[in-house]
């Protein structure tokens, strides 16, 4: 017997994958009732509404976000019977654990696969995603970017979603100048992605409706590169999919969610960070990309730092900023700033910990990051509760190792200097080999001259790998 209504649904997210799987698979889908999404990780994303602009006809008051732990009292009072797992960067337990929960409330549990979500381009798609969020996947996106450019390749940067003010005004967004991000309101986690890309010349576009921003990049790119979030799948089909491992975090790379999947699908493995991993981290991602995606080319790389100011760090008390979400969900306890202050010779990192406030507290309560401050700027208030930690907290020097310059979107009552990073490969073969490789066809029209014979199998020359970490200890104790 035919079912006479349709099927209520909750989709869980974070404020990106669950919006565009609502996009791509559910909007205008009769068969289903999405009754609200829930929301985690990201701070102040619950009690906004998904707009009815966006959610179509079926919603004419749209759809309420609310925190994920309401969903028990979803499934009682509203008769909700299956909820669809939608965000990233959790492990595989935590996956199971939440299954659970769903299972515990009568609820059916579903994660929609990529032929129910990925749209597919009129463009080819160069994709960079990772196994875990701060492997690096911003700085390949660069490189990827320079070496389509040096080819004669127009190119646009699509990135992976931070939707987390007004989703009317975002639903589709296009970031070319600097004033683009100040007419835009962006936070500093947005301008950690955008910023980098404008500087270079380099138009990105974000948002939420995926499937309409592919439609204007389509218009004004020959090969559209796909700027993951989180270890998120990417939202297009890729004809070239680059997929970061990080040999400071070994085992991650099959223990995570939807990280493994990526890497089981992945064209090209990176294996960065190469010059600050132990070699037995190296070799252990390198036999578990081999082990679960034996075709994939497997390229090393490195992410020299540079400081500013190098003499000014040495014997002083140094407060270490790094990217949020890499401490918080991403579960590093040190980065770039940490390397940098110990290779440099600061006297002590001083811990911020005592002297955080607001939602900095917050996160140091959620999340166990180390003596080292996390970035975290998802909105106006964060970004003063950070400028108010860093003034607190009784250091001689700020050292800044963030995509972004903090300097340009707070103030910062104490000397600084910005540490830097940028992807690079050691040996063959390498990322333009990747390119010529996967996007022969492209390239021959654009710029024959350039494309190199991709080593054959057993012909790979070997990386002139650099000297190991000059504290061989990591991570600091």
């Amino acid at each position: 017997m035919a079912r006479q209504r349709p099927t209520r649904i909750v989709i869980m997210g974070a404020a990106g994958r669950d919006f565009h799987n609502f996009n791509v698979f559910f909007r205008g889908n009769p068969d289903f009732e999405v009754v609200a999404f829930t929301a985690t990780q990201i701070p102040d994303i619950a009690g906004r509404v998904y707009p009815p602009e966006l959610a179509g006809p079926q919603y004419p008051r749209g759809i309420p976000i609310v925190p994920e732990e309401e969903l028990p009292r979803l499934a009682r009072e509203r008769g909700v019977e299956r909820a669809v797992f939608a965000y990233s960067d959790v492990s595989h337990l935590h996956v199971m654990h939440t299954a659970s929960r769903c299972l515990a409330n009568g609820l059916d549990f579903w994660i929609l696969g990529p032929e129910a979500t990925m749209l597919r381009a009129p463009r080819p798609v160069v994709a960079v995603t990772a196994v875990r969020t701060g492997v690096g996947k911003s700085q390949t996106t660069r490189r990827i970017v320079s070496l389509l450019r040096e080819r004669g390749v127009e190119v646009v940067v699509v990135r992976h979603p931070m939707p987390y003010g007004d989703l009317r005004a975002q639903a589709v967004q296009r970031f070319a100048t600097y004033e683009d991000l100040d007419r835009h309101d962006t936070t500093i986690e947005e301008r950690e992605e955008y910023e980098p890309h404008i500087s270079r010349g380099v138009v990105v576009y974000a948002g939420v409706d995926y499937s309409a921003i592919l439609e204007r990049a389509a218009e004004e790119a020959d090969v559209i590169v796909w700027d993951g979030g989180n270890n998120d799948l990417p939202f297009y089909r890729p004809d070239l999919h680059i997929v970061l491992v990080d040999p400071h975090r070994p085992g991650h790379e099959t223990a995570y969610h939807p990280g493994e999947a990526n890497l089981r699908v992945a064209d090209v493995v990176v294996i960065n960070k190469v010059d600050t991993a132990r070699p037995e981290g190296v070799e252990s991602v390198r036999k578990a990309a081999q082990r679960v995606n034996p075709r994939a080319m497997v390229i090393e790389a490195a992410s020299p730092i540079l400081v500013e100011d190098p003499g000014a760090v040495r014997g002083r008390r140094v407060l270490v900023i790094e990217d949020g979400p890499t401490l918080t969900h991403g579960g590093m306890t040190y980065g770039a700033g940490v390397i940098a202050a110990r290779k440099f010779g600061a006297a002590e990192l001083v811990d911020p910990r005592p002297y955080a406030v607001g939602s900095i507290q917050d996160a140091y309560s959620r999340y166990e990051v180390g003596t080292l401050l996390p970035a975290m700027g998802y909105g106006p208030s964060q970004m003063k509760d950070l400028e108010a930690t860093v003034a607190a907290t009784p250091a001689d020097l700020v050292i800044i190792a963030t995509p972004v310059d903090l300097r340009r979107v707070i103030r910062l009552d104490k000397p600084s200097v910005r540490v830097s990073y940028e992807l690079e490969e050691i040996g063959r073969p390498d990322l333009g080999d990747a390119l010529d490789h996967y996007l022969a066809d492209l390239l021959e029209a654009k710029t024959p001259a350039t494309r190199r014979p991709v080593p054959e199998e057993g012909e790979v020359h070997p990386p002139s790998r650099p000297p190991g970490p000059e504290v061989p200890t990591w991570p600091p104790g």
